[in-house]
This record gives C-alpha cells, sequence and structure tokens, in this order.
C-alpha cells in the first residue's frame, strides 16, 4: 500500500498498456494517481473571490528557424459578492522576441516597465529568475501579474517548440532535434524529476530522454457563458504554444481557499489544441499568517507514465508560508520527489497572500 499527500492509502497497479507493448517496468503508479484527463478550466468565478489568469502565447511566424514571437497577457479580477460586474483589479502584457536558442532579442511591456530592457540578450536558463527578481526588485514585492509572466517566460520557451512536433513531417522533425542537440548538447534527464526517475519508461539507457511523451485533446480554456472568465485571449494561426495559468482565491469561514489551474498546451493542423502538462491544485491557508492548512495536486494530463508520482510529496508543503513558495518548493520538493510542471503550479501560489489582502473579510 502507498499513502498520498493526504495519506490516503491506495493500491499500486500495473500500467497494462504499457506492458502490453513490451516496455519494462521498473516504477509501479498507483491506479488512483493516473492522470484523470483535462479539466474544466474556467468553472464559474464565485462571489467575493479574486481570479488571477495568464497566457503565454508562442508563434514561429518566419519559420522554425528564425525568431518566435512570445505575447503574455495576466489579469487580476476581482468578483463582487452580489455578483455585480467584476473589477480588474491588475493586467499587464508582455510582448517578448525570442531567438532560436531562447536568447530574448527584444522585450516591452503594457504597461511600460524601464527595468525590464537589462533582461534583453539574457538566454534562458537555470539562473534567468534569478535575473528577473535582480531587474525589477518592485515587481517581485508587490506580486503583480507582470511579475508571473517575467518568471515564467523561460519555463514557457523551454516547452514551447514541442508545439513543432504536430507541424513538421518525421523527416523534418528529426532535423530540427539534431539541430537542438548540436546547440544545448545531450542532457541526461535522468533524476531530475518524477518522471525521469532511475528506471522510468521515459528514459533511454543512458539517461537521455526517450520521447517527447504522450500528449491529450483538450478544449478551449475560455469559458463562452462567461466573457469574464479570462483576460483577452488571441488565436494563433500555425504551430503555437500556450501557457495558461488560472488562480481563484476565496474567504469561507475565515480560511482561505485556493483553486489552481495550470496548462501547456499546442495547435494541431487539424485545429485541436493538444496538452502534454495540465495540472490543479487545492489548497486552504490560514488568511493571516499566509501558512498552508492543507494542499493537493490533481495530475490531469502528463507526458510520462511516471510523472504523477510526484503528487505524493505534496503534503510537505502543509504549515509552509505561501510567501515562500517561489523558493521553498524546490527545496521541499527536489529531484524525484517533484515535477518541474507541478512544482511551477505551486510556484505561482506565492502571490496569493497578496490576493488575500484585497478580498473582503
Amino acid at each position: 500500500m502507498v499513502k498520498t499527500a493526504s495519506n490516503t492509502q491506495v493500491t499500486p497497479v500495473l500500467f497494462q498498456d504499457r506492458t502490453a507493448k513490451g516496455i519494462s517496468m521498473k516504477i509501479v503508479v498507483p491506479l488512483e494517481l493516473y492522470p484523470k484527463g483535462p479539466a474544466v478550466a474556467a468553472p464559474t468565478r464565485r462571489p467575493g473571490s479574486i481570479r488571477r489568469t495568464s497566457t503565454i502565447d508562442s508563434v514561429w511566424p518566419e519559420g522554425v528557424e528564425a525568431n518566435r514571437t512570445v505575447v503574455g497577457r495576466s489579469r487580476d479580477l476581482f468578483t463582487p459578492l452580489d455578483a455585480s460586474n467584476p473589477v480588474v483589479l491588475a493586467e499587464d502584457a508582455l510582448f517578448v522576441t525570442v531567438a532560436p536558442d531562447r536568447g530574448i532579442v527584444a522585450m516591452e511591456s503594457v504597461p511600460a516597465r524601464e527595468g525590464i530592457k537589462v533582461l534583453v540578450g539574457a538566454t534562458g536558463g537555470s539562473n534567468s529568475r534569478g535575473r528577473v527578481v535582480a531587474a525589477v526588485p518592485e515587481e517581485v514585492a508587490a506580486g503583480t501579474p507582470l511579475y508571473l509572466l517575467l518568471d515564467d517566460l523561460s519555463g514557457a520557451t523551454l516547452v514551447g517548440s514541442v508545439a513543432l512536433r504536430f507541424w513538421q513531417s518525421p523527416e523534418e522533425l528529426e532535423k530540427q532535434n539534431e539541430k537542438m542537440k548540436a546547440m544545448a548538447g545531450t542532457r541526461v534527464m535522468e533524476g531530475i524529476c518524477a518522471g525521469f526517475a532511475p528506471g522510468s519508461t521515459a528514459l533511454n539507457p543512458d539517461g537521455t530522454n526517450r520521447s517527447m511523451g504522450d500528449t491529450k485533446p483538450v478544449p478551449p480554456i475560455d469559458n463562452p457563458d462567461d466573457p469574464y472568465a479570462w483576460h483577452e485571449l488571441t488565436s494563433q494561426p500555425g504551430a503555437s504554444h500556450r501557457r495558461s495559468r488560472r488562480i481563484d482565491v476565496w474567504i469561507e469561514d475565515g480560511i482561505a481557499h485556493i483553486e489552481a489551474f495550470f496548462q501547456d498546451s499546442y495547435t494541431s493542423p487539424e485545429g485541436q489544441r493538444h496538452a502534454v502538462h495540465e495540472y490543479e491544485v487545492s489548497a486552504t491557508a490560514d488568511p493571516v499568517t499566509g501558512n498552508v492548512i492543507s494542499i493537493s495536486a490533481d495530475p490531469r494530463v502528463l507526458p510520462h507514465y511516471e510523472c504523477p508520482m510526484a503528487t505524493l510529496s505534496v503534503g510537505r508543503m502543509v504549515d509552509q508560508p505561501l510567501r515562500n513558495f517561489r523558493s521553498s518548493v524546490n527545496e521541499k520538493l527536489p529531484g524525484i520527489d517533484g515535477c518541474t510542471h507541478m512544482n511551477d503550479t505551486l510556484r505561482s501560489l506565492a502571490e496569493v497572500p497578496i490576493l488575500i489582502a484585497q478580498l473582503p473579510h
């Protein structure tokens, strides 16, 4: 038997589809952890709640070997207790030109911030978030929508190129992969997260990534019955990637309630969006101290069989201050105890106390 973060006992069950393909199983994922399929991206807004939404859209207007255009948008929206017209508390947009090596060629924001100009010329990597903090400390302290977009930019550009798999022939895709390897080198993935734990079906014998993993068709994230469900969304012709986030926060019975949604999705020539990563996170917190009372992560779409194992460790974040999540999540959920995309979903909750302070108590 295995215990989840909520101490619920689950029974390990072999993933028969993978076994049938002749893949040797070394890690057994409990049936109850299997991804459940796409979630509702835009549920009805609760009266007396704040909803933070963000999207980072990437397109390749001049082809995959040229610069990509990235547009980020994020908004904080308050829905009054009487369910009257919502109020925009904050809204930011980010426009970036990104080189094939993920270097930032140009960047501007609306409203304009002078501090972000120092990020031009930087390349996405392990220190990219540190550069953001140094460039715009006032945005970090205020927990603005712009800071969420800037913090998310490196991760979004890293996974964005997966969109090309739907638009290129196998020969073109192989050629592109070889070019990417030439630029970045062959990376050993073993041990970096739960999906690449030793023995994972996602790994080659040398520890490199076996494949890009599975995707699932997903519906549009918008809610046609609610024009305020998300900020302005734009359609992208051709190959494109979108990283989407939604965080709902409200107070009930003296407790702060939090629901978060995360998705990486791509367009296909058939017009259907496909997701490679999707999580939902539910949590409660003390609205005064900001300390977590309860928390769980629900995997909805993930690329590899072993990925959901990361959710078993989420309970470690109980009693932790939300405001410290940007650093404490990776400290508490390192390596194979975490998932890059689950951890990022949790990290985005660090600004929730700032949203809570704007709620009616």
